[in-house]
C-alpha cells in the first residue's frame, strides 16, 4: 500500500477487494512532458492507481483513477499504467476492473497521450474473450475514454456522480442537459445497452465482487465452480407461477436461489444472467413479460414479444458465455418479434445477431420452453434448429407458427365462429401442442414445472464434456 492509496481512488480499490490484498505496482511513476508548466505540477502515480489483489481469493488486477490528481485526466504515462497492467493480466489470465473517475484527455499531453489512449484499446481488444474485463464509472467518463467500457464486458455505474458520454449532452444538437441529460446513469443504463447495473458507490463495488466470483479467471478455466449445498433434485413449487418473471424463475432454479442480472434496464423483455447448477456457472437467456419488485408488485409488463434491445442483449452475453466456456441456459416464452417502427428498425440486424451467437456457440446449451414458442421469434431462442444439445418443454407449453385461433382465421378466412373455434383446437391439438413437437423430435422430453431444476443440472453434467467443432475460418461477419 502506498499514501497514494489513501484517496478516494484508492479507498475504492481496498473497498473493493479482500482486507489487506492489495500490492500497488508503478507508485513512483509521474508526468514526464515538460510543457505549459506541468513541471511545477505534482502528480503522484499520474492520476492513476494500479496494481493487483484478491477478491475471495481470486487473483485479479485493477486500475483507480485519481480525480484529486490533475482532475485525474489521461496522459501518457497514466494510460501506459494500465496498458502495463493488461499486459501483467493476459500474461496471467486474471480478470481486469477499471475503476474510472476521469476529466478525460490531458491538454497538455497531446499527442503523446492520444498514442497512449489508442495503446489501451489495443490492449483491450487482445483481452477480449481472453480475461473477464469489468469497468465501474463513479464520476466522469467522457470522449475517448467512453470507448473503454464500451470494450469490457461489463460495465456499472454510480447512480448520482457517474457521468458518461462521448458527447455531452450540450454538444448534441437540438438538445441540452435540462432536456435531456443523455450522459447520467438512467439514459446510458437504459438507452446504450453497456450498462449492467446502477447503484451507489458501495452497491457497485459490492456487485462487482459477486460477478468475479462467479466468473472464470479466463478463457482456459476449469476451476471456477463451488461446493454445492443445495439438494439437486430440489422440487420448485409453484414455479410455473414465475412464467412471467423469468428473473424470479431463475432464482428459483439456482443453487440457494442466488442469480445476479445484467443489463437489467436495458431490453427488459429479455433477462440474462449468470447462477450456479451443482456450483458451476451457467449463464442464463429468458423471455420475459413482467417484472415484480422486492415486494410482489407488479411494476411492468410486456406483450411476449421480442424485441430488438432484447435480441442485442442476449447475442452479447451469448458470446461472452460461449468465450469463456459458460454453459447456456435458456427459458423460451415468445409469442414472435416487437412490430413498432422504432424496433423495426433494427429488428433484422439484432435478430440476425442472436441467432449466429446461439448458432455458434459451442458451448453446452440447454433450452427450457416455459410457455409459448411461436414463429422464428421461438427458433431464434436457443431452438433445436439452432444447436441446442437438449429442448426440454413443460406440460403446458405451445409451440408452432403462431396462437392456434389467429392461425385458423387465416386458413379459413370468413368461416363462422363454430367452424372457427373448431379448427382452432384442431391445429392447436395436431401442431401447436406440445406433443405434435416432441413426436418431431424438436423437444426430447416434456417436464413438469417442479422438475426444471432436476432436468436442467442432469443435461449440464451430461454435457460436461461436450465437443464441438465449426468450420475452419477466421471468424464471422455478423
Amino acid at each position: 500500500m502506498s499514501n497514494a492509496t489513501q484517496s478516494l481512488a484508492g479507498t475504492r480499490i481496498t473497498s473493493l477487494l479482500d482486507a489487506n490484498s492489495f500490492v500497488e505496482i508503478g507508485q513512483s511513476v509521474t508526468a514526464r512532458t515538460t510543457d505549459f508548466n506541468m513541471t511545477e505540477m505534482k502528480a503522484p502515480s499520474d492520476g492513476v492507481i494500479t496494481g493487483y489483489g484478491v477478491i475471495d481469493g481470486n487473483l485479479v488486477y485493477v486500475y483507480s483513477q485519481d480525480a484529486s490528481v490533475l482532475n485525474g485526466t489521461v496522459g501518457e504515462m497514466h494510460a501506459r499504467k494500465i496498458s502495463k497492467l493488461y499486459d501483467l493480466a493476459m500474461k496471467t489470465g486474471a480478470p481486469v476492473i477499471g475503476l474510472v473517475d476521469c476529466a478525460g484527455l490531458r491538454l497538455q499531453e497531446a499527442t503523446d497521450a492520444l498514442e497512449a489512449f489508442g495503446e489501451i484499446y489495443f490492449k483491450q481488444t487482445l483481452a477480449s474473450g481472453m480475461i473477464p474485463q469489468i469497468t465501474g464509472i463513479f464520476g466522469t467518463c467522457g470522449g475517448g475514454m467512453a470507448v473503454i467500457p464500451a470494450l469490457t464486458d461489463f460495465t456499472f455505474i454510480e447512480a448520482k456522480k457517474g457521468k458518461m458520454f462521448i458527447n455531452t449532452p450540450n454538444a448534441l444538437e437540438g438538445n441540452h442537459v435540462s432536456k435531456c441529460d443523455t450522459a447520467d446513469a438512467k439514459f446510458q443504463s437504459e438507452e446504450t445497452g453497456l450498462i449492467d447495473a446502477v447503484g451507489t458507490e458501495d452497491e457497485i463495488l459490492g456487485q462487482i465482487r459477486e460477478l468475479v466470483s462467479l466468473l472464470p479467471s479466463n478463457f482456459e478455466d476449469n476451476d471456477s465452480f463451488d461446493e454445492c449445498t443445495d439438494d439437486l433434485n430440489r422440487v420448485c413449487e409453484n414455479l410455473e407461477n414465475c412464467v412471467g418473471d423469468t428473473a424470479i424463475a431463475l432464482s428459483q432454479i439456482a443453487d440457494n436461489g442466488q442469480f445476479f442480472e445484467t443489463k437489467t434496464a436495458y431490453g427488459k423483455d429479455v433477462v440474462t444472467g449468470f447462477l450456479r447448477l451443482n456450483g458451476a456457472t451457467v449463464g442464463a437467456v429468458a423471455n420475459r413479460t413482467e417484472i415484480y419488485d422486492a415486494e410482489g408488485n407488479k411494476t411492468e409488463e410486456f406483450d411476449g414479444s421480442l424485441s430488438a434491445r432484447g435480441a442485442r442483449k442476449a447475442a452479447d452475453f451469448v458470446k461472452f458465455c460461449d468465450a469463456f466456456d459458460i454453459p447456456v441456459l435458456t427459458l423460451t416464452n415468445v409469442t414472435g418479434f416487437k412490430a413498432t417502427l422504432c424496433n423495426e428498425k433494427m429488428m433484422a440486424k439484432s435478430v440476425g445477431e442472436m441467432v449466429h451467437a446461439f448458432a455458434s456457440a459451442t458451448v453446452p446449451k440447454v433450452n427450457v420452453i416455459i410457455g409459448k414458442a411461436y414463429g422464428n421469434a421461438y427458433v431464434a431462442m436457443n431452438s433445436k434448429a439452432l444447436g441446442a444439445d437438449m429442448v426440454y418443454a413443460w406440460e403446458n407449453a405451445e409451440i408452432g407458427m403462431m396462437d392456434a385461433s389467429l392461425a385458423a382465421k387465416i386458413m379459413y378466412a370468413g368461416a363462422d365462429a363454430k367452424t372457427l373455434s373448431e379448427k382452432a383446437a384442431e391445429y392447436r391439438q395436431l401442431q401447436s401442442g406440445v406433443a405434435s413437437a416432441a413426436a418431431r423430435g424438436y423437444v426430447d422430453t416434456v417436464i413438469s414445472p417442479a422438475d426444471t431444476r432436476k432436468y436442467v443440472i442432469g443435461a449440464f453434467e451430461m454435457l460436461f464434456t461436450k465437443r464441438e467443432e465449426r468450420p475452419a475460418k477466421k471468424h464471422g461477419t455478423v
